[in-house]
């Protein structure tokens, strides 16, 4: 978005917004001027999320403790499946916080444009700073679930190493993924709105696409892991699980899965803001 400063018969400085023309408008600096917002709107998510809800931030506890439960009985009791020699709680869990952390944030960011429609077609503001402010609160249940992954850690008498320093960027990984595709899906969501019906089950679909509830190691290596590592949660789990556990070290899958969440990115953001223009009048 570009402003014009022109000064009427009055001398007084009347400011016209023009949209970014082409695919080399982003102009993300502009949403450094508006981070006062972006932080606004996440803190109203997080608030309008626990808002009048009976267990409150106690289903953030309960949520992975109870899928873990499930998980543990079907493929690690009764399956018996491989799980790098850790504890299959400890193995399962270790995989489903950095999944729950992209799933959520996908899930928010995929329907924030139409949910703030009151919004987008009153005042201007960039519209990037509505999905980014989801995947921004998304990390509130992700930090009170990763205290359930620490208590875990401690009854299976697993120490913090030096390989925790990678978390961090692991975990700014996962969130850029979850941008990376809520982009997509928001922009598409405003002109097709059974697009928000069909983010739940690509969720589904993907979850048992990616390494959660079983090793990596079954993938065979060669071909077929590079193929696998198109994932770009494959990355983010092997990572997160290595960085955490001291498991197998990522391969070329993790450079492969960060090239794919960077494509993604960049053609999102292009595609975001070329649509950008179009969303007060369709939402």
């Amino acid at each position: 978005m570009t402003e014009i400063t022109r000064e009427n018969k009055d001398q007084t400085p009347v400011i016209f917004l023009r949209p970014a023309k082409g695919w080399l408008g982003l102009d993300l600096r502009e949403l450094w001027r508006y981070r006062e917002l972006i932080f606004f709107l996440t803190w109203r998510d997080i608030k309008v999320r626990y808002k009048q809800a009976i267990l409150g931030v106690s289903w953030a506890l309960l949520q992975p403790l109870l899928t873990v439960l499930i998980f543990t009985m079907i493929f690690g009791i009764l399956l018996k499946t491989p799980s790098q020699n850790l504890p299959y709680p400890l193995f399962a869990l270790s995989a489903l916080l950095p999944w729950q952390l992209f799933a959520t944030a996908l899930q928010r960011s995929s329907v924030s444009l139409v949910g703030n429609a009151n919004l987008i077609t009153k005042i201007y503001f960039p519209r990037l700073a509505i999905p980014l402010s989801t995947v921004f609160a998304a990390l509130v249940d992700f930090l009170v679930s990763f205290l359930v992954l620490l208590g875990v850690m401690i009854y299976y008498r697993h120490w913090p190493s030096l390989n925790n320093l990678w978390l961090l960027p692991i975990i700014l990984l996962a969130l850029l993924t979850a941008l990376a595709v809520g982009l997509w899906l928001s922009a598409l969501n405003v002109q097709y709105r059974d697009v928000q019906h069909m983010v739940p089950f690509i969720i589904q679909v993907w979850m048992y696409a990616s390494p959660i509830v079983y090793p990596i190691d079954i993938i065979p290596a060669g071909p077929w892991r590079l193929l696998y590592g198109l994932n770009p949660m494959v990355g983010v789990i092997q990572g997160f699980r290595w960085a955490l556990l001291g498991t197998e070290p990522p391969d070329m899958t993790m450079l492969i899965s960060a090239g794919v969440v960077l494509i993604l990115l960049v053609s999102g953001l292009y595609y975001f803001r070329r649509m950008e223009k179009t969303f007060a009048d369709i939402v």
